[in-house]
């Protein structure tokens, strides 16, 4: 037994293959859910994954060793969102002052919001810097935080719950709002819950899902500006 332990914590495949498992049963439970907004596949993935290893003794850093495998391919797959929005590029003329206001507006509200927050409810400086870009895609926000002195680990966590909360929730609230233009749904979700709303959203509708492409890029981008600066004049 001890054996197979050794060879499950040194092999790279281990964490493809429970990454793999954990987001195709996300994807079944979706469907036997008949795509109920809580049976999100990367919130079933995660719910999966953990009680995986905590089974099979396996440490996050064993897991990363086949999970960075496919962090790899995170980089392609976002390139390879600009297929959509191409074929949806007749729109952006119309939207481009609007998004040109809107996103960097959207990025300062979140980073401020988010700092002042973890401060009003007496979280440490870390903690502060580490909440900043939670609203950037999982490899930037933890590059920025590596870079103003937040902690990387955590930020990663707090992003992907950003995404999943936004996946299941943005929705209904737009829906609430009476938000129905496909373009300003998209913008919005990809402004807060970047990769895994994105992917909601090309589910949704392919022009919804190609402005929440681009907002994913665009708030990746103002936000690497935005958060030293916000970082200074909060010190």
């Amino acid at each position: 037994m001890s054996d197979v332990q050794d060879l499950l914590r040194t092999s790279p495949l281990t964490g493809v293959l429970l990454t793999l498992v954990g987001y195709r049963i996300g994807l079944e439970v979706k469907r036997w859910s008949g795509n109920h907004p809580l049976a999100q596949p990367v919130l079933i993935a995660v719910l999966v994954i953990g009680p995986l290893l905590w089974l099979l003794d396996l440490d996050y850093e064993e897991y990363l060793n086949g999970g960075a495998i496919i962090a790899f391919f995170l980089g392609p797959a976002t390139v390879a969102l600009a297929v959509p929005l191409y074929r949806q590029a007749h729109h952006l003329r119309e939207l481009l002052v609007p998004m040109l206001v809107a996103l960097p507006i959207g990025t300062l509200v979140s980073v401020v919001s988010g700092m002042v927050l973890v401060r009003a409810l007496g979280g440490d400086r870390a903690l502060e810097l580490t909440m900043a870009p939670k609203s950037a895609t999982t490899p930037i926000a933890i590059q920025i935080t590596d870079q103003v002195g937040g902690i990387p680990s955590l930020v990663a966590a707090f992003t992907i719950a950003a995404g999943i909360i936004g996946a299941i929730c943005a929705p209904a609230v737009m829906d609430l709002l009476g938000i129905r233009d496909r373009r300003a749904r998209g913008l919005a979700m990809g402004a807060v819950s970047h990769g895994v709303g994105t992917s909601r959203s090309l589910h949704d509708n392919p022009t919804e899902g190609a402005f929440s492409g681009l907002s994913m890029g665009l708030t990746a981008l103002a936000t690497s500006l935005v958060v030293p600066l916000v970082v200074h004049f909060l010190r």
